[in-house]
């Protein structure tokens, strides 16, 4: 019998685990700092009362020093015995020196504490201070202005990206503001009126981004909700991606996930959407200045195998390769991460496991979970084992692969978000039957495959709420989520290109999934999904 069926599964994990590195830095640092306040002083003291060192108080003999200090903490001579009585100075002068040196470096370490926080206030704040600049004057450094022309075309470089091209749907094509027979306008519509300018490519109607200012006025922001029967990418620069997610976000009538690398969307509708439903911040790279910040496990769920494989895709899309030729290389890869996450999630392990598996250590481990665990996926052991013993050179770069996709927990504001609390896995199971928000918010990363820093993650919790989303509309009577479930994706392929995105696109409305993609490019968009035809 297993030792987690006699209570003892918590101990085993800690046997296995060990102690955690911070905690052994930790340890290592302060032993090594109340040794240098010991032996200096004690050497200190000694100046001041005899005026000179005394003799033979070396650091190298200050831990046996210590050990004996700490059963007789008045007998300084048995603490040195090789030096004379007579130059060591009596234990008051001694345990007052050390007593002030610790004093003094509690203070001077608050004071650094307290200063370096205070510069990455400033900072943070300079940024934002400089980005809010930038957007009320309506270009950003380094950029060239724009003509405030209200046509689509006036943002886009090049005249085949500019205009849209419609696409048949089975709803006629909305009409301008102020129709008599009072048909209220599509949320797409309005959020493409609301943004003359920016160049559109998608299933809504083309007079959107035409229809003036008059329309924009005759349709005030927050009118209508989000519809359900919209998909659209979007093509624009950063100003113009806020307005538009931060438009499309105060729309949404129900739940929506928010994917951004720009805080200032957060912190524009956080508070507006707080009153509709809870809001969730997952954002490891501490991007956003709030302490309230949601933690997941890429483990969660994983118990499932085919949640494990759908997991394990999503971690590695930012760093596969995307030649036909590599095919191989990247089924292996998924092989090894999904038994890895089966593994831990059977046993109760955390992605820390997971994270050592990835760099080849007890690798034995994993396969001796899925071989004697009742829980495990039968032949999920064979599958694990085949992978790690056939073609060492694929094998070996397969392995290279999983340890770069997880390559951020290194860092330990993200191995601290990959640390989930029972609240936390509640509120985000919930957070779509109550109408809340979910903000993912990480680093712009042009090319992941090389360092992708936690793009891994945050590609792995979006696509895991996709998936979550499309179940919950397949178990509906009516085959769709109602409210709509909405999906705000600015900067979607540089922060978490989700795999799922080309269908969500192509008939996520349908499902009550609408999907607003912001790209910087479409050849952006052609380099993280190469092998799927976006809508143009």
């Amino acid at each position: 019998m297993r030792p987690a069926e006699h209570g003892g599964h918590d101990r085993d994990r800690e046997g296995q685990g060990g102690i955690p590195d911070g905690l052994l830095i930790g340890i290592l640092a302060f032993l090594l700092g109340m040794t240098l306040l010991v032996w200096s002083a004690t050497g200190l003291a000694g100046l001041f009362a005899h005026g000179a060192w005394p003799t033979a108080v070396t650091f190298s003999r200050t831990p046996v020093a210590m050990r004996h200090l700490i059963g007789e903490p008045h007998d300084l001579h048995g603490a040195w015995p090789d030096t004379p009585a007579a130059e060591l100075s009596g234990y008051g002068l001694f345990w007052g020196l050390f007593i002030g040196q610790l004093m003094v470096l509690v203070v001077l370490t608050v004071f650094v504490m307290g200063t370096v926080a205070r510069w990455r206030a400033g900072r943070v704040k300079r940024r934002f201070d400089k980005a809010a600049r930038a957007a009320a004057s309506g270009h950003r450094p380094g950029l060239n202005t724009p003509p405030p022309a209200p046509h689509p075309q006036s943002y886009a470089p090049q005249p085949p990206e500019v205009h849209e091209v419609p696409v048949p749907r089975s709803e006629p094509a909305p009409e301008p503001a102020g129709d008599p027979a009072g048909r209220d306008p599509s949320a797409a519509d309005r959020v493409g009126a609301g943004l003359a300018g920016v160049g559109a490519i998608g299933t809504g109607a083309i007079g959107a981004g035409a229809m003036g200012a008059g329309a924009v006025g005759a349709d005030p922001v927050g009118t209508d909700p989000v519809g359900g029967s919209w998909e659209r990418i979007r093509v624009a620069p950063e100003e113009g991606r806020r307005a538009a997610a931060t438009q499309a976000v105060r729309d949404a009538e129900g739940p929506a996930v928010v994917v951004t690398s720009n805080p200032l969307i957060w912190q524009d509708t956080k508070d507006a959407r707080a009153k509709l439903g809870p809001v969730l911040l997952y954002d490891p790279g501490h991007l956003c200045d709030t302490p309230a910040r949601l933690h997941w496990s890429p483990t969660a769920g994983c118990e499932d195998r085919p949640t494990a494989a759908a997991r394990a895709t999503a971690l590695l899309a930012p760093v596969r390769p995307t030649a036909r030729l590599d095919q191989a290389l990247v089924e292996t890869a998924e092989t090894l991460l999904r038994s890895y996450l089966h593994a831990a999630a059977v046993d109760g392990r955390t992605i820390r496991h997971v994270h050592r598996w990835t760099q080849g250590n007890q690798i034995q481990d994993a396969v001796r979970t899925l071989r004697t665990s009742p829980k495990a996926a039968p032949g999920s052991a064979g599958e694990l084992e085949a992978a790690l013993t056939a073609h060492p050179e694929r094998r070996d770069i397969a392995q290279e692969l999983t340890a770069r996709a997880l390559s951020a927990l290194v860092t330990v504001n993200v191995r601290e978000a990959c640390t989930p609390n029972r609240s936390d896995a509640l509120a985000l199971d919930s957070f779509v039957n109550e109408g809340g928000t979910l903000y993912v918010v990480g680093d712009s990363i042009e090319d992941p495959r090389t360092h992708p820093g936690a793009m891994p993650l945050l590609t792995a919790l979006v696509s895991s709420v996709v998936e979550r989303g499309r179940r919950m509309a397949e178990r509906s009577s009516s085959g769709r989520l109602d409210p709509p479930l909405t999906f705000v994706l600015d900067d979607v392929a540089a922060v978490a290109p989700v795999p799922q995105l080309p269908e969500l696109l192509a008939g996520g409305g349908d499902r009550g999934l609408p999907t607003l993609a912001l790209l910087r490019s479409r050849e952006q968009g052609r380099a993280r999904w190469p092998h799927h035809e976006l809508p143009a």
